[in-house]
């Protein structure tokens, strides 16, 4: 049984899409560049910015690819603020949280999001008090590198093998197989399935009830 299940946030428990392509491209306009294609911002989310960055604008300078970051976090910051910014649950996964917790399983969030961006989609939805680890690119490296994970583990005081990484992307796949950590992908975020599957995902689910019922399967 996974005692410890460890979420992604954007893309897995919330619906960030249009947020991020948005502020992406004002955050491009205000350094002075073309913002890439909205299907080139979705492939990047779960990355830490400056790395997403690299990504998004590799002929761009130092100094660009920071202005772009910077702005960025105004933009999503001022979003927040305004009360515009919409981070929606996904379909099932408020009840599943509460089962999961019901159960007694420890549960955990790792993502690319900033502590303040984290926090406060999580205080919005009610549900930060869930979470026993809250692990973002603010305290560690890009993803798919597995610092943040083994952080929660540390946390929760659980070994790999007790533990299940949910995730909509490779990045996450591929941090959970770096850590020792089964590994599921969700079908309604920012990757394919086959590319989940490719990357280490033991199954990938289509429905919050159908994750439930994997999670609660055997290691």
């Amino acid at each position: 049984m996974s005692r410890f299940v460890v979420f992604d946030c954007d893309g897995t428990l919330v619906d960030g899409q249009a947020a991020i392509c948005e502020t992406m491209e004002l955050a491009f306009a205000n350094a002075g560049l073309v913002a890439p294609e909205r299907n080139k911002v979705r492939r990047i989310v779960g990355l830490s910015l400056p790395y997403a960055l690299r990504e998004l604008a590799p002929e761009a300078s130092d100094d660009q690819r920071h202005a772009v970051v910077e702005a960025y976090k105004l933009g999503y910051r001022d979003l927040r603020l305004s009360g515009a910014l919409r981070e929606p649950l996904f379909e099932g996964i408020a009840a599943l949280i509460d089962e999961l917790d019901a159960e007694g399983r420890l549960l955990g969030v790792a993502t690319g999001k900033s502590d303040r961006g984290l926090h406060a989609c999580l205080d919005t939805h009610g549900i930060k008090h869930r979470f026993v680890s809250l692990q973002t690119a603010d305290r560690h490296p890009s993803k798919p590198h597995p610092a943040m994970l083994e952080a929660a583990l540390d946390d929760a005081g659980v070994s790999p093998a007790d533990a299940v990484m949910i995730g909509d992307t490779s990045f996450d796949m591929e941090m959970a197989v770096a850590a020792g950590v089964r590994a599921i992908g969700v079908s309604w975020g920012y990757h394919e399935p086959q590319e989940l599957f490719d990357t280490g995902a033991s199954a990938v689910a289509e429905t919050a009830q159908q994750l439930g019922d994997l999670i609660r399967g055997p290691a």
